[in-house]
């Protein structure tokens, strides 16, 4: 279901990107056309939330992890991927960590172009050192 609501996620941020649609416009409008069950849409509907309200930490965080290397560069689609899986691995108490890294993994082999799985696996394993483990439970107070 998770992983279903992640792609569903997915869709939306990168559509947001571009053509700056509101994600939750474009969740309804999609999910009118192409129903999911509930409980996917749901978890997608708050991966968007989430994304959106921390989009300036989550693309400094990114930024940060890619030294020479400018988040304006980054694809599309592998920069919806980074901010959903950073937002998993900081954000999301109910995701370990490990199992966030994995998801996006995923997604960028899926939906990414033949080497942006490394590409995310290396960022979002220098996101997971730098803040996950370093900071521990300060890095979201939330959690």
């Amino acid at each position: 279901m998770r992983r279903k609501a992640r792609e569903l996620a997915l869709r939306m941020l990168y559509q947001m990107e571009t053509s700056g649609e509101d994600p939750e416009v474009a969740l309804v409008g999609y999910c009118e056309a192409f129903p999911y069950q509930k409980e996917v849409v749901e978890y997608a509907r708050g991966l968007l939330s989430g994304v959106r309200r921390n989009v300036v930490t989550l693309d400094s965080l990114i930024e940060e992890a890619c030294k020479n290397w400018r988040l304006d560069r980054v694809t599309l689609v592998d920069k919806a991927i980074l901010r959903l899986g950073v937002y998993e691995l900081l954000f999301s108490e109910d995701v370990p960590p490990k199992v966030a890294i994995d998801e996006a993994v995923e997604l960028s082999k899926k939906y990414g172009d033949g080497d942006s799985y490394r590409f995310v696996n290396g960022i979002l394993d220098r996101v997971f050192r730098d803040h996950y483990l370093k900071k521990g439970e300060t890095v979201n107070e939330g959690r």
